[in-house]
């Protein structure tokens, strides 16, 4: 009996071992761009995905861009200081999107736009995800949230 056991042990042991090897077969074998939460516009205007390709972009709505179609259309640039790429979307935006604020879209790249199925916004008066924020400080331009834009 306890021989049965210890073999029964064995084998879910290396069963396991088994699975364990073929989940991180498969995770090295996915493309880089499958652990992005998002693109910065900059990576988008550096290397446009394909027409058919689903993806998200994020950065912050760039101020003066945003124009109300009819009904429920809406177009804006999202930008991350390097580079700025047009967005259109239909449907109903989040409460906090607004001008100037960080936004994420999910959609397809096509002609030169960004045409998304769905937007995220912030959800609260200082949320930032943390990769837009990385972006605008690599391109130079975070300001943290409460302090004040120094102008000349």
């Amino acid at each position: 009996m306890k021989g049965l056991k210890k073999k029964r042990r064995i084998q879910v042991m290396a069963l396991s071992g088994v699975c364990v090897v073929a989940v991180l077969g498969l995770l090295a074998v996915l493309p880089e761009e499958s652990f992005q939460f998002f693109r910065a516009p900059s990576e988008v205007a550096a290397d446009p995905p394909r027409e058919t390709e689903l993806f998200r972009i994020g950065g912050l709505v760039e101020v003066g861009t945003l124009v109300r179609g009819t009904g429920t259309q809406v177009a804006f640039n999202v930008t991350d200081g390097g580079a700025s790429i047009p967005v259109v979307y239909t449907g109903i935006l989040p409460d906090l999107f607004e001008e100037g604020q960080g936004m994420v879209g999910q959609g397809r790249y096509i002609n030169g736009t960004f045409e998304a199925i769905e937007i995220l916004a912030r959800h609260d008066e200082e949320y930032m995800p943390q990769e837009v924020i990385d972006a605008l400080k690599e391109q130079g331009t975070y300001v943290e949230p409460g302090a004040e834009v120094a102008t000349n």
